[in-house]
Order: structure tokens, then C-alpha cells, then sequence
């Protein structure tokens, strides 16, 4: 078994064909088949249904482990880089929407001031969906809403975040330095889809209140709604950092006075250590978190809250 059979194996899969794994890896089909066909023998199993070129149960087994694998290969390579003054590599890092709406341009910025040979490859999704991409190795890092508590992660808080409400200038509710959750729920809003983590917070909130949200629309995704309600088409409640850095606009931010905020965290597999690209890149996310400059409105950092020393 050697690195390159891993690497065709999670090739085949990523990309659902040999012939399009062999692409990808700027190889013949021939030498993937070969590839995957030792390693199956060496381990006694089937890998890979040919009829589907989907990976089997045991080939999702050893999926997860090559990820991990290479995900340490490239640890040492960034490792060894950086004792010789050169901190390089490439880091997958995993993000909620808003969240990568406002930290990605100021990491990527001081990436290139600080760590010029660090690339980032992102990947947006919700929390549930990063969670396993965590998990199985094909992110290194993620900023997720918290908690997450699987056993096999390790957390840092990073800050707490206000919800706040989108009006379009001139709704009913314009002009108002905050409103209380029975005063929105007279009016129709874009919503979360129920079922996100972020839409069961306001449906919790609003029944212990006997209340229930009205939607005008319903959307799978934070940054499509949030897009909608700064371009007017309707009141939205939704993260502080979904907020454009300039506020100039044809709506307003209203603070909401009984709605319960989220915390954001740096989530992290527990086991194998952090390469030195890894580091870099949590290093200065924490460092932008920190900055009150880059700090939006309506976020906290964790370390600014009484006793906020960070834990893992």
C-alpha cells in the first residue's frame, strides 16, 4: 500500500469515473485502474462498484482513513517548509455563509502580507453539512455555529453574534433603534427554511412567546436571503456579519431585544496535528476576530467577554 494508491482511490471518488479521476490526476485511466485493482487485492475487498463507481462499505472505510492520510502528508510537507523559514501549503478551510462573507477578504489579505505561499481552498455550507466533511478529512478547518459536540472535534469559541432585523427604508417597523419579537411577528418576512439551525432558534423564540413567524419567502441558504433583504424585497432577520461593511442603503438595521444571538467557533479534527499552513491561517482568523477595526456590528469576540480566555 503506498501513498499514490490512496490518492487514486479518493480521486475515484471524488470525481465518480476513473477516466475522470486519470484527468484529474494527469495520468492514464490505465495506471488508476492498476492503482485501485493493487490496492483492493492487498486488502482482500472490492473498493469500488464498477457498474456504479461508487465506493463500497468497505471502500467508504478506507476512504476515510486515505483523507486523513494524505491530510497528514501535507501537514509534513508544510511542516518541513517552515523550518526552513517558509511557512507553505494549502489549507481547506470550511465556513458558514456570513461568516466567509466577512472574514474570507480579510484573511486572504493578510495571507498575502504575511504568508504569501499559504493558499486557501473554501468551502461554504451550513454547519450541518461541514460537520462530515470535517469528520472524513476533506476539510482541515472549520468556523461553524456552536455547539458542536461530537467527541472527535476539538472547538475554540471564537465570538457571539447579535441576529438583528433588515427593513427596507420606510416598513412599518423603519426608524426604530430595536424591536421586541412580538412586533415582528406582525409582519411578513424572508426566512431561513425550517429545519436550519438558525431559522429553529426564531421558531423556539417565537413559541415560548405563543408567537409564530409569518414568511413571505423561504430560503435554503443565509446569503440568498440576506442578499434579498439588503436589495429591498422584503424585512429579514439574520446574522450581524451578514451585513454589508458600508451601511449606506435603501434599509436599516434594527436591533431585536428578545432574540437570542449565536456563537461562532474554530472547529478542528482532534486527532493529528495542525500543519504549520493550518496554524498561519487560524493565527490570523483569531487576529481578525480580535480586530475591533474589522470587527462588524453586532459581534463579540469570545476573548472580550469577562474570563473569555479561548479553551480547544
Amino acid at each position: 500500500m503506498d501513498r499514490k494508491q490512496l490518492r487514486t482511490l479518493v480521486a475515484v471518488a471524488e470525481h465518480k469515473s476513473f477516466s475522470a479521476a486519470a484527468r484529474a490526476l494527469n495520468t492514464v485511466q490505465s495506471n488508476v485502474s492498476a492503482h485501485v485493482a493493487r490496492l483492493e487485492k492487498e486488502l482482500g475487498v472490492t473498493l469500488i462498484d464498477r457498474a456504479t463507481n461508487e465506493p463500497t462499505t468497505e471502500g467508504r472505510a478506507v476512504l476515510e482513513r486515505a483523507r486523513r492520510i494524505e491530510a497528514e502528508f501535507e501537514a509534513l510537507d508544510s511542516d518541513v517548509a517552515s523550518l526552513r523559514d517558509t511557512v507553505s501549503g494549502t489549507v481547506h478551510l470550511g465556513s458558514i455563509g456570513t461568516t466567509a462573507r466577512w472574514l474570507a477578504p480579510l484573511l486572504l489579505d493578510r495571507l498575502a502580507d504575511e504568508y504569501p505561499d499559504v493558499s486557501v481552498v473554501m468551502l461554504d455550507a451550513p454547519t450541518s453539512s461541514l460537520v462530515p466533511n470535517l469528520l472524513d478529512g476533506r476539510i482541515d478547518i472549520a468556523l461553524l455555529n456552536l455547539p458542536v459536540e461530537d467527541p472527535e472535534l476539538g472547538v475554540t469559541p471564537l465570538f457571539d453574534e447579535e441576529r438583528v432585523l433588515v427593513v427596507p427604508s420606510g416598513h412599518a417597523l423603519s426608524g426604530r433603534e430595536s424591536v421586541t419579537l412580538a412586533e415582528i411577528a406582525e409582519h411578513d418576512l424572508l426566512l431561513e427554511a425550517r429545519g436550519t439551525s438558525f431559522r429553529d432558534v426564531l421558531d423556539a423564540a417565537a413559541a415560548a412567546q405563543g408567537l409564530r413567524l409569518s414568511a413571505k419567502a423561504e430560503f435554503d441558504g443565509m446569503r440568498l436571503l440576506a442578499s434579498l433583504a439588503f436589495a429591498g424585497y422584503g424585512a429579514a432577520i439574520v446574522p450581524a456579519s451578514a451585513a454589508p461593511a458600508s451601511l449606506s442603503g435603501d434599509w436599516e438595521l434594527v436591533d431585536i431585544s428578545d432574540v437570542p444571538g449565536r456563537s461562532v467557533g474554530l472547529v478542528q479534527r482532534r486527532r493529528g496535528l495542525p500543519s504549520a499552513a493550518q496554524r498561519a491561517v487560524i493565527t490570523i482568523l483569531r487576529a481578525v476576530v480580535d480586530d475591533p477595526d474589522s470587527t462588524p456590528r453586532g459581534i463579540r469576540p469570545f476573548s472580550a467577554r469577562p474570563g473569555g480566555t479561548r479553551r480547544r
